[in-house]
């Protein structure tokens, strides 16, 4: 038999969306459990923002290392010899920036009074559900709850990320070691972000993207400027080439991965020593027993359909974030 437990706000998912109801409810006064499966902080301090802009500024610094030991320097500052990437070492450095936000979170949580439960919540109703946590299951009825689950990454069912060769922008910020070549399938913000950043720590960038413009969503004026930087770079873009699979090539350390796409009715293949799939991010709906708590998808069954108050169709019940539709950003789900 598990341990019971009552609270006036239960919220599901402690990223910048749950964190903040968590605290700002704590704060009112009201009895507030967050659950967690992962780390507080979400995708954005985890696995998003927080440490993508980690290893962009370090790919900066290096880059701007590489110019001032490139000929008689830069700005006549000059350095000897060659500058080297440790990536270990750099996503060491990146990991612990995360730690330390992760630690800073937790500690906001407990100031202002909520409780943290780390463990996965199944909902068996509308107001109650099962966390499995390390201790064992502990059930919870709440008079609110707040559902902040957030989002993750879309595999391509015909190259479903490995986190070796065929990697998630996840795994793109875990990397042992920085690969001499990478192809980008993708030509949205998160693949720029980090194929820029790889560019500047020296790997040879292809982005392979499927519309006719990289950032289609973006008014060209706004492209214009990364394009220039990307041919600057050496950054080859190819626009209108649909991806159509993966296959690795060679033995041992030799191995590379072959990526197959096609552009102007042809088929074109590049071989790199690592593929970045960055074609989108879906809501997290998937087991942990939406369908017990009675609330309505929008009409694509991709979102939390809510109303301007971020109220689904059940009393009692909200939905904030990536959860609840687009755009898919870390600060609409705080303000939600």
């Amino acid at each position: 038999m598990g341990e019971s437990r009552k609270c006036d706000v239960l919220v599901v998912g402690a990223g910048p969306g749950g964190y903040v109801a968590g605290i700002r409810a704590a704060q009112l006064g009201l009895k507030t459990i967050v659950v967690e499966a992962d780390k507080a902080g979400g995708t954005c301090l985890i696995r998003g923002c927080i440490p993508s802009k980690a290893i962009i500024h370090a790919a900066e610094r290096f880059e701007s290392l590489r110019q001032h030991a490139s000929g008689d320097g830069h700005m006549g500052l000059s350095v000897d010899g060659k500058p080297e990437v440790d990536m270990a070492a750099l996503v060491s450095w990146k990991d612990a920036i995360v730690e330390r936000l992760n630690k800073g979170v937790e500690g906001l949580l407990k100031g202002a009074g909520a409780e943290l439960v780390k463990g996965w919540a199944t909902f068996n109703g509308p107001k109650n559900c099962t966390i499995e946590t390390s201790d064992g299951p502990v059930d919870i009825e709440a008079e609110n709850v707040i559902i902040a689950t957030g989002s993750s990454h879309i595999d391509l069912p015909f190259m479903p990320c490995d986190e070796e060769f065929i990697l998630s922008s996840t795994g793109a910020l875990d990397l042992e070691s920085l690969p001499k070549s990478a192809a980008i399938v993708g030509g949205g913000y998160i693949g720029l972000e980090l194929g820029c950043a790889l560019a500047k720590l020296g790997t040879e960038v292809t982005v392979v993207e499927g519309l006719d413009s990289i950032l289609a969503i973006m008014d060209s004026e706004l492209r214009r400027p990364l394009e220039i930087w990307l041919k600057k770079h050496g950054v080859v873009v190819h626009t209108n080439a649909l991806a159509r699979g993966t296959a690795i090539k060679g033995k041992g350390a030799a191995r590379k991965v072959e990526l197959t796409f096609e552009k102007d009715g042809e088929e074109h293949s590049i071989k790199v020593d690592r593929v970045l799939v960055t074609v989108g991010r879906k809501p997290n709906t998937k087991g942990w027993g939406l369908v017990n708590t009675g609330v309505r998808m929008d009409a694509a069954g991709r979102f939390i359909r809510i109303d301007r108050q971020c109220r689904p169709s059940v009393p009692g019940i909200y939905a904030i974030g990536d959860v609840a539709g687009e755009p898919m950003l870390a600060h609409k789900a705080s303000a939600e």
